[in-house]
């Protein structure tokens, strides 16, 4: 099996922490993972979870607790990408209650979610919890600092028929508390040795000549051109007003925070992904358990308000032994935290902005999804053959529940939805539209 997961992530081999963490796995009952953002974590745990299903046993028999629904679908998709043959069943606020009660009518082999949802599921006796066997608890400070405490205890106190726990978290933990049923864990800790903040991670900062820093913000966006970059702000009126600015000048960009609907958040990591928008402006939720892979540039628009979250938006750069740059903007008031490890470097940005040329890629949206029975080749066969697309003028695709999303050459995309705009998918006719 293990061969056939490596093709089908297109690595060679697991990395070290993956490897201790499935050889732990085959005899001991707990574990504390302990490893940064973006090091691999969530292959870790569900190739031990894979090894310990057995397929003619009905019911969920494993769980994965996570903070956020961005964490539990990233976490399906990847399990999904294993291609096992075990169903899957992700469940989290937002998402329709009725949808995921019928999935879970034939029960998933594994279940993932949010405290909340996991909590209402078993209220509600969606599934049978006495099947459950392992349990993962992913980003499990994250869920405790959210104020999952409640739900999650009760959670844990309801699997009568545990045998196996997993605990992983990006930071070093303190205590277990006790309500986990966790004691004395296996502790495999590689938050030391693989820290993004050492030699992957490029430190640079900007000192503004004023109190205001969004003008040198946007000289510096200018100066990134359109290479993937996550601007951190630490509250979402900062992401607003940022964005307002971006707005002005027409460059594209997405944003997110917690106070937008589920759906906006998916859409802006979608064209985040797909690089129509090559800048994703942002508070502390996207620093953490986010599928938005390959970012080169990092900048603190805002300071962070110590050295964990510091690290955390670092960790979305420089993953997986990929180099990055991550910048620190000060007003004229401001000077550099003392968790700041060595001497950054200065850099004297140019005071005539010069505007990067337009993404490269534009999205369109198309009304359909996996409900509907469309994949991705129903998607990508339409618009090569319907709508005159070369292949490397179309991106990366995404089919949802009930839309999907394809990456367009920005020059192309009109003239795409002029050829498509009536076609039928399967038979069916759908919304398609640029989304913008």
């Amino acid at each position: 099996m293990s061969d056939k997961i490596l093709k089908n992530f297109n690595i060679t081999a697991l990395n070290k922490m993956q490897l201790a963490t499935i050889e732990a796995a085959k005899t001991s009952k707990n574990i504390l993972l302990l490893s940064p953002t973006g090091s691999g974590k969530t292959l870790a745990f569900l190739i031990p979870i894979l090894n310990a299903l057995k397929t003619n046993k009905v019911g969920v028999q494993a769980m994965i607790i996570v903070p956020s629904r961005e964490l539990a679908m990233q976490i399906e998709q990847v399990f999904k990408q294993m291609s096992s043959g075990f169903k899957i069943t992700c469940v989290y606020g937002g998402h329709p209650t009725k949808i995921e009660k019928n999935s879970l009518v034939e029960a998933p082999a594994v279940l993932v979610g949010t405290p909340g949802r996991i909590a209402y599921h078993l209220r509600h006796e969606s599934f049978d919890k006495d099947t459950v066997h392992t349990l993962v608890l992913d980003e499990f400070d994250k869920s405790l600092e959210f104020g999952f405490k409640v739900e999650m205890e009760a959670i844990i106190a309801s699997l009568g028929k545990l045998w196996r726990t997993i605990l992983t978290s990006a930071t070093n933990m303190k205590e277990i508390p006790d309500f986990s049923g966790v004691k004395k864990p296996v502790v495999l800790n590689f938050l030391d040795n693989s820290s993004p903040t050492t030699t992957e991670l490029e430190l640079k900062y900007i000192k503004s000549a004023d109190i205001d820093k969004l003008q040198e913000l946007f000289l510096l966006i200018c100066t990134l051109e359109n290479k993937p970059t996550i601007v951190f702000c630490n509250h979402r009126e900062a992401v607003e007003r940022v964005s307002a600015l971006l707005k002005v000048k027409r460059m594209a960009h997405g944003v997110f925070h917690g106070g937008m609907e589920q759906e906006e958040r998916e859409k802006a990591l979608i064209k985040f992904r797909n690089g129509s928008h090559p800048m994703l402006i942002t508070t502390d939720l996207a620093s953490r358990g986010l599928d938005i892979p390959e970012i080169q540039n990092v900048v603190h628009y805002q300071l962070p308000p110590g050295l964990e979250v510091f690290t955390h938006r670092n960790g979305r750069t420089a993953r997986m032994n990929a180099a990055g740059t991550a910048y620190l903007l000060l007003t004229a008031n401001e000077f550099l935290p003392a968790f700041v490890p060595g001497k950054p470097e200065q850099v004297v940005l140019p005071r005539k902005a010069k505007l990067p040329p337009r993404a490269p890629w534009r999205t369109l949206y198309i009304g359909s999804g996996k409900k509907d029975k469309i994949n991705k080749m129903d998607i990508v066969g339409m618009l090569l053959q319907k709508g005159g697309l070369q292949r490397e003028e179309l991106g990366l695709v995404e089919v949802l529940d009930r839309t999907s999303y394809a990456a367009v050459d920005s020059t192309k995309i009109e003239s795409v939805l002029d050829l498509i705009r009536n076609e039928k998918v399967k038979g069916k006719k759908v919304k398609i539209e640029i989304s913008d």
